[in-house]
């Protein structure tokens, strides 16, 4: 086969997408964790914290309806991308991949295709919750819908790319899943994903959590399904979504350079 007849990288990358969503179904256990993991915190902690803020209609069960999307994102696309890629690299599927016409960048976008379809099943599940458990209305208004399909695209490049760079951090597949999770679950309360008002946290948490794009995430998030009226709980009184915009570009753009400079087709000690 000559250049001139080898498929494109995006028709490679696609054909990876797929083998890799069929790879992943099979897995009855990853499936039930990555689906059911956040909607079941999302049933918790909607139960548990049943009240009212000072905003008429405006419960704790919808505020975390909005919220945990990020939460949905990060988990399924971050720690997915992290953890399927170290086990890539330790059994051995990179190493006969480099022999292959798929390039870095098509495996990137075959694992990108994956965790997008995955988060989009999981954003369902998430928002089946809030409508069918809690009664959480859903807009209306086409405007919050094209904030949520460039926030969701944004969020999950963004996640799907620290994902990729951090899978060079980890030194087994087995600790992968450890490793991931840790900082996830830190920022998951610095940037008031599971404690909201955000402005109950300390001044200098919100500030770190600033940096990071789950934070921006969850905010733009509630701007979509919470009604314009709980914006007065967000930390800076506004939903910004010119700076989560900003933010989760900036993270997209780091994540690549990451990538770049991080990825490994084997392991460090086969190197």
């Amino acid at each position: 086969m000559t250049a001139a007849t080898l498929p494109s990288t995006a028709r490679t990358g696609l054909r990876r997408g797929g083998i890799e969503l069929l790879q992943f179904v099979r897995d009855r256990t990853a499936m039930i964790f990555s689906f059911f993991f956040p909607a079941l915190l999302l049933l918790l902690f909607g139960t548990i914290f049943s009240g009212e803020y000072d905003h008429p209609g405006l419960g704790a069960a919808r505020v975390f309806s909005a919220s945990m999307i990020a939460y949905g994102i990060v988990s399924t696309s971050f720690i997915t991308m992290g953890v399927g890629i170290a086990s890539d690299r330790e059994d051995g599927t990179l190493k006969r991949l480099r022999g292959t016409p798929v390039t870095a960048t098509a495996y990137f976008i075959g694992k990108l295709v994956l965790v997008a379809a995955l988060t989009a099943a999981e954003v369902v599940a998430l928002l089946a919750v809030g409508v069918f458990v809690f009664d959480v209305p859903l807009p209306t208004d086409a405007g919050r819908w094209l904030t949520f399909g460039w926030l969701f695209a944004l969020s999950v490049v963004a996640c799907g790319l620290l994902g990729i760079a951090a899978s060079a951090l980890v030194r087994s597949a087995r600790t992968a899943g450890a490793v991931l999770n840790a900082p996830v679950v830190a920022l998951q309360f610095l940037s008031g994903v599971f404690i909201h008002p955000i402005t109950q946290l300390p001044d200098w948490m919100i500030t770190v959590a600033s940096i990071f794009p789950v934070k921006w995430m969850a905010q733009g998030f509630r701007s979509v399904f919470l009604p314009d009226t709980a914006v007065g709980l967000e930390a800076g009184g506004a939903w910004e979504l010119g700076r989560v915009a900003l933010v989760l570009s900036c993270w997209c753009v780091v994540g690549l350079v990451l990538c770049l400079l991080s990825f490994r087709w084997r392991e460090r000690r086969g190197a």
